[in-house]
């Protein structure tokens, strides 16, 4: 595992993608880290973080969007070698009041059933 840029000695997700706490690894590359989710929400609920400490969405900038771009695409692959050909939802929750409750950038990507149209 390489190590986590920006490195948060207090974040769950840090101490995942260097390897000081378990997961069941999906994906990894120089950028990310893929794994599935503890408590899933759905038969396919797996969390993709950027190996770099980023807070939220909300702290996107142009000197980070890279991360997101390749994020992107590392989802539509983990989504294919996951078969989900019928569909697949991809979340990511900000602050509090989203429903953030760990504070590095995340994007959950839930599948494998019908998901309700609801989102909340």
């Amino acid at each position: 595992m390489s190590k986590v840029q920006n490195y948060d000695p207090d974040c769950l997700f840090c101490k995942i993608i260097q390897g000081d706490i378990p997961s069941d690894k999906v994906y990894e590359d120089e950028v990310c880290y893929a794994f599935r989710d503890i408590n899933p929400q759905a038969p396919t609920h797996i969390l993709v973080v950027p190996k770099t400490h980023v807070p939220s969405c909300a702290a996107v900038s142009a000197d980070n969007a890279g991360l997101v771009a390749h994020i992107f695409t590392v989802i539509a692959r983990i989504a294919a070698d996951e078969g989900l050909e019928n569909g697949w939802r991809v979340v990511s929750n900000v602050g509090p009041d989203g429903g953030q409750t760990v504070p590095h950038l995340h994007f959950h990507i839930l599948g494998g059933k019908r998901l309700s149209g609801q989102m909340g």
